[in-house]
């Protein structure tokens, strides 16, 4: 028994030795996460600390853990509340009780939210408090004067905040940890004066008025050499998308680049570990704790519910019917009723912008037909809901993105004829239940490839699609090209983030049909619902993942 107590005094004291040593640890860990400590917390912490005896090589970890529970709660606040805090310990001890309603079946209808562009909130980065704050401002079309400066600070910001909380380039808050491997980033400014030394940048890729790239960060910019880079890395580089360039800084001002790559993902879990508390999609935000929850239910209890995806659905073409009406009448035969599908355009074939009034005529009128088609199943008119994206060649109110939706007048019978219809922007967002889901409609893959800058891949289509969908996702945004190429809403320039990662992003493009998985997103293009075959994808929330659908096209049809 002494021997046991003479150990026990021994860790307290090898604690309290490393706290004296670095008083800060505990408020470091917590204010990576966003948060600061008062004393009361801190006492609380420390106290924990001693009475579960927690070995000092354990003790970064335990925090940690701690602070993403924290950031869990509904009631977070930036500065750590002692109430919360104790109310995390307690859930760790088992003392409040959990699952009430497990024996309740999961509704869907009530967990199911259509996300418009235009509704989302602009949630702006704050350096000061390295956290997200709400902007209280009108958001509008055209924009303030600082917009679009406001809109490029917070990509870079919200990108930089994820790459220094990288393993790569946090160092650990325990000063015996090995910090030999971490990379560091450097500015711009830090270049003068320091030829022949190597360094590692992080900044966008731009043109200069003359026409040379180079990488922009806060501080200025430098002009990059590309002409040494043996092996280019993974990914798609564009002018307006952010890199991380290591080079050599030369007498000319130029960085003789080495290496080239994108900012490392940042997983979903991960941050909403951190911002768990933001609502960023304005329709309340679900804790961690929720979202388990909610993970296991949809497993358990909704295995077989479906959305479906179909893109490029072309309504002057007499095929598309067919193909609709096939897919409804197996949706029947088979018993088996989808609770959401999307149509993403282009809803016509060709183009009709400077169109005469009797193309415009002839565009309402198929949807017209869309709306009785659609009528004449009504199981699927009363069961499942219907999402119309606009594609490039649709009509509607701005050619920017985020895409207003399809012109009232155009579909005026489909809202009378469908009532769980929804016309969305381009993109617009499906929340269901801990999940969301963002679809986008653009033909992303054939404009990325025409705007490659730098670095242009000698790769094969299953690499090209790899390459997109990783490039988009560690750029945390749908279109990480210059305003130049494709004009895009300023104040709405958020709604075009991928940060949170979300669980599924569904790219609508002209492109080859592909679905695959990164860093746990689940990305998917439907392709074009005409080709030698009617094709679409069904998403399977239960699954977190897509399956090809194909109907043949049968010669008596």
């Amino acid at each position: 028994m002494a021997d046991i107590r003479q150990r026990s005094i021994l860790k307290v004291l090898a604690l309290y030795l490393l706290l004296w040593v670095d008083p800060l640890i505990l408020p470091q860990v917590f204010r990576k996460y966003g948060h600061s400590l008062g004393p009361e917390s801190l006492g609380f912490l420390e106290e924990i600390l001693d009475h579960h005896e927690i070995p000092m090589e354990d003790v970064e970890s335990s925090v940690e853990w701690m602070a993403k529970e924290y950031n869990k709660q509904d009631d977070a606040q930036m500065k750590v509340s002692l109430d919360v805090l104790k109310r995390v310990y307690d859930s760790f001890q088992g003392t409040d009780g959990q699952g009430q309603g497990e024996g309740d079946r999961l509704d869907p209808e009530t967990h199911i939210h259509f996300i418009d562009s235009f509704n989302m909130p602009l949630w702006n980065w704050s350096y000061e408090k390295s956290a997200f704050e709400r902007s209280a401002a009108a958001l509008t079309l055209s924009g303030s004067a600082d917009s679009r400066v406001i809109a490029s600070r917070n990509r870079h910001s919200i990108i930089k905040q994820a790459v220094l909380r990288n393993d790569h380039f946090s160092p650990s808050t325990l000063p015996s940890k090995d910090r030999e491997r971490l990379l560091t980033l450097r500015s711009t400014k830090q270049l003068l004066g320091r030829a022949g030394d190597r360094f590692l940048l992080f900044g966008m890729l731009v043109h200069s008025k003359e026409g040379k790239l180079c990488l922009e960060d806060d501080d200025g910019t430098v002009e990059l050499d590309f002409s040494q880079l043996d092996q280019p890395s993974e990914g798609l580089f564009t002018e307006g998308c952010f890199a991380l360039i290591e080079g050599d800084y030369t007498e000319d001002a130029t960085l003789v680049v080495i290496a080239i790559g994108h900012p490392p993902c940042e997983t979903r879990e991960s941050a909403r570990s951190i911002f768990g508390h933001v609502d960023f999609l304005g329709q309340g935000a679900t804790t961690l704790q929720e979202d388990v929850h909610f993970a296991g239910r949809i497993r358990t209890d909704l295995p077989d519910l479906r959305f479906f995806v179909l893109s490029d659905v072309w309504l002057d073409v007499p095929e598309t019917f067919i193909g609709l009406r096939k897919m409804f009448d197996n949706c029947i035969e088979s018993n088996f009723i989808p609770k959401v599908i999307v149509m993403c355009g282009d809803f016509t074939s060709k183009g009709i912008a400077q169109g005469t009034g009797k193309d415009i005529r002839k565009y309402q009128e198929n949807f017209d037909s869309l709306a009785d088609l659609i009528a004449s199943y009504p199981v699927i008119t009363r069961t499942t809901h219907f999402v119309f994206v606009p594609g490039p060649l649709d009509i509607t109110q701005n050619v920017a993105l985020p895409r207003r939706p399809l012109l009232s007048p155009m579909v005026s019978r489909l809202k009378s004829k469908v009532p769980k219809s929804h016309f969305a922007s381009n993109p617009c967002r499906i929340k269901f239940f801990d999940q969301e889901i963002v679809i986008f409609r653009e033909n992303t893959m054939a404009r990325m490839l025409r705007n490659l800058v730098g670095v242009k891949p000698d790769v094969q289509n299953d690499d090209l699609k790899r390459y997109l969908v990783q490039s988009l996702l560690d750029q945390s945004h749908l279109f990480p090209l210059s305003y130049s190429v494709q004009p895009v809403l300023a104040d709405y320039d958020h709604a075009l983030r991928l940060y949170p990662l979300p669980t599924c992003v569904v790219l609508a493009d002209k492109y080859e049909r592909y679905q695959l998985t990164y860093e746990g997103c689940h990305v998917f293009n439907p392709g074009s619902f005409i080709g030698n075959s009617f094709g679409f994808s069904a998403y399977i929330p239960a699954r977190r993942d897509s399956e090809e659908c194909v109907l043949g096209m049968d010669t008596d049809d």
